[in-house]
């Protein structure tokens, strides 16, 4: 018999016999129910209409109010007639007492009133007992029933209960075995001697059993030979790198990382990563933020010396999650550290810095000598010039400008990238450097009809800083708000304290930077498209550097059409004496 069948046939039986168990007891208490509604109803009230009656009829002679009390329980017991030879009784009662009312005061009619009370009362006591007999009767049934029934369904509760567990432990047995299957314990088998459900499901987990130790057995050799080509693979990569797994322990490491760090392998695979490192200061700077996930992990250089020279590296590392089969949920099961040797683009980068600052610098000697021949040139009493000589000079006039300006950009940024260039960090005046800032620039403020607005906190007085970087920064902020503002605007330098940083913030009302510009204007040699104002791009470069040199945060919000707005913050002074 199918397991199906023989839960629906036990649960069907034990329903059917609840049902029959339940309209048995309903029946036999609504028959209990009706058998002693007739003894309340009928009987006893009969018996208290003649107690009435029987305390009425002893006040006869001394309250004039009896026969009225008298009469009605006698009313009320004419409608309560329900037992053979009650109706004659209650009669004789009507007649006896309609003659007491003729002749109160005769004893023997109240006398034979009080026998046939007595005879109305002993007919209903009598009713009581043998209604009472017929209701234990009743419940002598009810219990009987009851019992048979209720043991019928202990019985077949109980072999419910003895059988249907049994059907689980097939159960717990094969997900035993799918366990040990799922642990690569390929030799598991179940056997059930039974004929059901069961029994073909163990055959089918069996031959499927089989077939997967066959398939394992016969990959087996082809998997060790691919995990061999991925060891010789990472042995002769040229970068280091090192594997651990999901609990920190080292899982291989190739030998690029082997020679960086100076370790053995023996020393090193089959280690958790942290014991490695309290002994080896490479590996503790490597896994930072492996160890603890609030570590910046922002991408830089580590400048290592190994093997009789110095070398730069850029850290990667790489989680490893895999979804295991039948799964859905991504699973943790390690990460991979790579150390890529960056030496050969840092030494080209190198090379290019000295390169820009060199020429740079070879550059200034002639432009200086350039201006010095505008200067005489310019000078009425070597000589005097035309119109379109005066024209043609200021012509080269603003070229050579130009041209010292971008040298002095070009010679920023070869020292902030060969890292020569030094800060003096002082307490420094903001108004002195808003000012000369603010001077610097007026004339081309001026040409353009631009006035400046100067707003500060008054008890800001210094600024922990460079004079002369934030003086730079501020003039090429100022010089850009200048370039894109209409004529006849306003610029306004405002400088705010936000808890322990300075504010410098410059605003102007030009058309502002495109969205999809925004997150670029501080990339180095960027310049907006279409943009008027000609340059190398790298002011702003420049000036980000000169701010997070110093501590600082350079910022820009625009409202492409309304104009832009830029800050920087740098670390405020507090008692300054």
């Amino acid at each position: 018999m199918k397991i199906k069948t023989k839960i629906t046939i036990g649960v069907g039986c034990l329903f059917l016999m609840i049902v029959v168990l339940s309209v048995l007891s309903g029946w036999y208490i609504s028959k209990l129910k009706k058998d002693t509604n007739n003894i309340l109803v009928a009987n006893y009230k009969t018996l208290e209409y003649s107690r009435n009656m029987l305390l009425a009829l002893e006040e006869v002679n001394n309250d004039p109010l009896a026969f009225t009390v008298f009469k009605r329980h006698l009313d009320y017991q004419k409608k309560n007639v329900t037992e053979i030879g009650e109706k004659e009784a209650t009669d004789k009662v009507i007649i006896h007492f309609e003659a007491l009312k003729k002749d109160p005061l005769n004893r023997e009619i109240q006398s034979s009133i009080r026998k046939d009370i007595a005879e109305l009362m002993q007919l209903n006591m009598t009713a009581i007992n043998s209604k009472s007999r017929i209701a234990d009767d009743t419940a002598k049934d009810a219990i009987t029933a009851i019992s048979i029934s209720g043991t019928f369904c202990f019985l077949l509760a109980f072999i419910l209960l003895i059988n249907l567990p049994s059907i689980a432990n097939p159960i717990k047995i094969l997900t035993s075995s799918i366990k040990q299957i799922a642990n690569q314990n390929y030799k598991e088998r179940v056997h059930f001697d039974s004929s059901s459900e069961f029994g073909e499901l163990a055959k089918s987990f069996n031959t499927m059993a089989e077939k997967i130790q066959e398939y394992s057995e016969s990959k087996l050799e082809k998997i060790l030979k691919g995990k061999k080509r991925i060891e010789t693979l990472i042995d002769n990569m040229h970068d280091p790198v090192i594997g651990i797994d999901e609990d920190k322990k080292v899982l291989f490491v190739n030998d690029e990382a082997l020679l960086i760090t100076g370790l053995k392998k023996e020393n090193f695979v089959g280690k958790l990563i942290q014991d490695v490192a309290v002994t080896n200061d490479l590996i503790r700077d490597v896994i930072k933020n492996i160890i603890d996930p609030n570590e910046n992990c922002q991408a830089k250089s580590m400048k290592i010396y190994a093997d009789g020279k110095e070398s730069y590296f850029e850290k990667e590392i790489i989680d490893i999650n895999i979804v295991p089969t039948g799964e859905q949920r991504s699973q943790f099961i390690g990460q991979v550290i790579m150390l890529r040797n960056i030496t050969p683009f840092k030494e080209l980068d190198l090379a290019k810095t000295n390169f820009i600052g060199t020429v740079s610098h070879e550059f200034k000697t002639p432009i200086s000598s350039i201006k010095m021949g505008i200067q005489l040139l310019e000078n009425e009493k070597i000589g005097a010039l035309n119109e379109e000589q005066k024209n043609l000079l200021i012509g080269i006039k603003d070229d050579t400008n130009r041209l010292l300006n971008i040298t002095g950009e070009l010679l920023n940024i070869a020292q902030l990238e060969s890292g020569s260039i030094k800060m003096n960090i002082t307490p420094i005046l903001i108004d002195e450097v808003v000012t000369q800032s603010l001077e610097a620039n007026r004339v081309s403020a001026e040409n353009k009809q631009i006035n400046f607005k100067f707003k500060k906190q008054p008890q800001l007085e210094y600024v922990l800083a460079d004079s002369e970087k934030v003086v730079w920064v501020l003039n090429n902020l100022l010089s850009n708000a200048i370039t894109y503002s209409y004529e006849n605007s306003e610029i306004v330098i405002d400088v705010t304290q936000i808890e322990d940083k300075v504010k410098f913030s410059v605003k102007d009302t030009g058309k502002g930077i495109e969205p999809q510009y925004i997150s670029k204007v501080f990339d180095r040699y960027f310049r907006i498209p279409g943009s008027k104002k000609q340059g190398t791009g790298l002011g702003l470069s420049i000036s980000k550097e000169f701010v997070e040199s110093q501590g600082g945060i350079i910022d820009v919000e625009s409202d492409f059409g309304a104009g832009s707005t830029f800050s920087f913050t740098l670390k405020a002074i507090t008692n300054h004496i």
